[in-house]
C-alpha cells in the first residue's frame, strides 16, 4: 500500500512548486498526459499549459510525456510542443520510466513523476524511487474503461489506508 502513496499531492500541475523541486535536486519531469496536463479528450495544450511548460524549461527542467495512450494521441499533443514522449508506456512497469530517464539524462534522485493515477503514475514512480506527485484528474467523465476500473481500485485502497 505504501507504494500507492505519492510524495506530494496537489490539485493541479499549476499548484506544483517548481522551486521546491529544483531545490530538492529534481532536474527531469516525467508527466502523464490525459487528465494530468489536459482533459482526456482535449487534443492540444492550453495557453496556460504552454506557459507552464516554458517556465519549467527556463528554470532548467527537462520534460518528457509518458502515456499509456496510443501513438496518434500522444504524438499529436507532444510534437507541436517539441516535447519528447513515450506512448503505450505500460505504466506502472519500469521500462517506460527507465526509457524516460534516459531521454531526460537524469537518475532516480533527479526525476519527478506527475500523474493523476495512483495505480499507474504513482505506483510506477514509487517502485523506481522517483519523486511522485499526484494531481486531481481534470475530466473524469472522459476516462476510458480501464481507467474507471483503476479509479475504483484507488478508492478502495484509499479507504484501506485511512483505517
Amino acid at each position: 500500500m505504501k507504494k500507492l502513496v505519492p510524495r506530494q499531492s496537489v490539485h493541479t500541475i499549476y499548484d506544483i512548486d517548481a522551486n521546491h523541486l529544483w531545490g530538492f535536486g529534481v532536474r527531469g519531469i516525467i508527466t502523464d498526459l490525459d487528465n494530468t496536463l489536459v482533459g482526456a479528450r482535449d487534443p492540444h495544450a492550453t495557453p496556460e499549459l504552454i506557459e507552464w511548460l516554458k517556465q519549467l524549461q527556463k528554470m532548467g527542467f527537462k520534460v518528457v510525456i509518458v502515456s499509456n495512450n496510443n501513438h496518434g494521441r500522444v504524438s499529436a499533443f507532444a510534437e507541436p510542443l517539441g516535447i519528447p514522449f513515450i506512448h503505450r508506456a505500460k505504466k506502472p512497469t519500469n521500462a517506460s520510466f527507465h526509457k524516460a530517464m534516459r531521454l531526460l539524462g537524469t537518475n532516480t534522485r533527479q526525476t519527478a513523476v506527475i500523474g493523476d493515477q495512483m495505480l499507474t503514475d504513482v505506483l510506477g514512480g514509487n517502485r523506481m524511487g522517483l519523486y511522485t506527485i499526484l494531481v486531481q484528474p481534470i475530466s473524469i467523465q472522459d476516462e476510458g474503461f480501464f481507467t474507471k476500473i483503476n479509479r475504483r481500485i484507488e478508492k478502495w485502497a484509499l479507504s484501506r489506508m485511512k483505517k
